[in-house]
């Protein structure tokens, strides 16, 4: 039986234990190194077509209905006037088993880890890792000590294992972005309940979407904004009354009794990557955001973890390890590629370009050929 130690019980890590214990040739193990797993925010998530065929490997579509939503189209509008520029239809990339599906992170997070809870061992800091032999040794702060097989490294986009083998060659960039979520409970603003509203404005752009059929939204936003080196270290900040009312400020053409409406509003710094890191071991791997971390204006970080979190099972279970990292990279920059463009596109300040880019908009969401390739190269595995 080969040990398979996780690093890291988030989303990719959470799945692809799930794949490796109904696998009997394999013993798997999780060490996160927080002392729980936090259930309580519930921010939202979109899962594409791709991620929802892989999830239901593992019984996600038997998940209460009343803990997803699955919104038909995406209704794009402009911030400066309130007035709808056109929509896209999800629902022709659907099947009559996966749907583009909207949740809570904390419900897909309770699902995965519903199945895991003798193979978690949590207070599990790494310290170092020792891969030179066949047999990879971990060690944590604790003085615990564990061998194992494969290593797969899924501790998020600042990751301690990740850094520990490049010897902290590849680390995160400030993406010069500031991402604003929240959840709004009830609201009497005009907002579509049933779909994805997606408001561009200018170095701004905001998403509300349900995220179960009770009528709760989830809203993320994305701004522009610099801070310096000092200030992207200080976690304090983005907790401070002075800072968050000052980001706010900021808004453009969002009445602030809209804002009034958001609960648990919270702001963070986006980091993103602009490398890749091969490990030279083919029984070590990175998935998640350790891997590689996205712009979060295509909304596919939790899509492609797990679907690169199916990949490397399946080329372990096949003997293919060594094809991994080659075939992740390709397809991780093809969405990071869209990400950076969409990103672009929404912000567009200028009245002619976004001129231009409305009609294009209005022409693209119709072209069946150009999404074909936009999208359905992206959310078909």
């Amino acid at each position: 039986m080969k040990k398979v130690a996780v690093i890291g019980a988030g989303i990719s890590g959470l799945f692809i234990a799930n794949l490796f214990k109904k696998n009997t040739k394999y013993k798997v193990t999780i060490f996160e190194k927080n002392n729980l797993i936090n259930l309580k925010e519930g921010y939202g998530i979109q899962l594409s077509v791709n991620s929802i065929k892989i999830l239901n490997n593992i019984n996600f579509d038997r998940l209460n209905f009343n803990e997803k939503f699955n919104p038909d189209k995406i209704n794009f509008y402009s911030i400066k006037n309130s007035s709808k520029i056109c929509e896209l239809d999800l629902s022709n990339f659907n099947t009559e088993n996966c749907k583009y599906t909207t949740l809570k992170r904390s419900s897909l997070i309770n699902f995965l880890k519903k199945n895991l809870e003798k193979e978690i061992k949590f207070d599990h800091s790494i310290s170092k890792i020792d891969h030179q032999n066949q047999i990879i040794k971990i060690s944590f702060n604790n003085g615990e000590i564990y061998e194992c097989d494969y290593l797969i490294i899924s501790d998020g986009v600042f990751s301690k294992g990740k850094n520990l083998i490049s010897k902290n060659q590849i680390e995160p960039q400030f993406d010069n972005t500031l991402a604003i979520r929240g959840i709004i409970k009830n609201s009497s603003d005009l907002i579509d309940k049933k779909n994805i509203s997606l408001f561009l404005g200018s170095n701004f752009h905001y998403v509300i979407y349900p995220v179960s059929p009770n009528g709760e939204l989830n809203f993320i936003a994305v701004m522009k904004y610099k801070l310096s080196i000092k200030e992207q270290n200080d976690n304090s900040l983005f907790d401070n009354d002075n800072f968050i009312k000052k980001i706010l400020e900021k808004v453009p053409n969002v009445k602030k009794k809209f804002f009034d409406n958001i609960r648990d509003l919270k702001i963070y710094p986006v980091f993103v990557s602009n490398n890749f890191f091969k490990i030279k071991n083919d029984n070590i791997h990175l998935i998640g955001d350790a891997f590689f971390a996205f712009p979060p204006s295509f909304a596919q970080g939790a899509s492609q973890s797990i679907e690169g979190a199916y990949e490397l099972f399946q080329n372990i279970e096949n003997n293919t390890e060594s094809n991994f990292f080659r075939n992740r990279v390709d397809k991780t920059k093809m969405v990071n590629n869209r990400s950076k463009l969409n990103q672009f596109a929404f912000h567009l300040s200028n009245p002619l370009t976004t001129f231009i880019r409305n009609i294009c908009l209005k022409r693209l969401v119709k072209n069946k050929k150009f999404l074909e390739s936009y999208l359905g190269k992206v959310y078909k595995n």
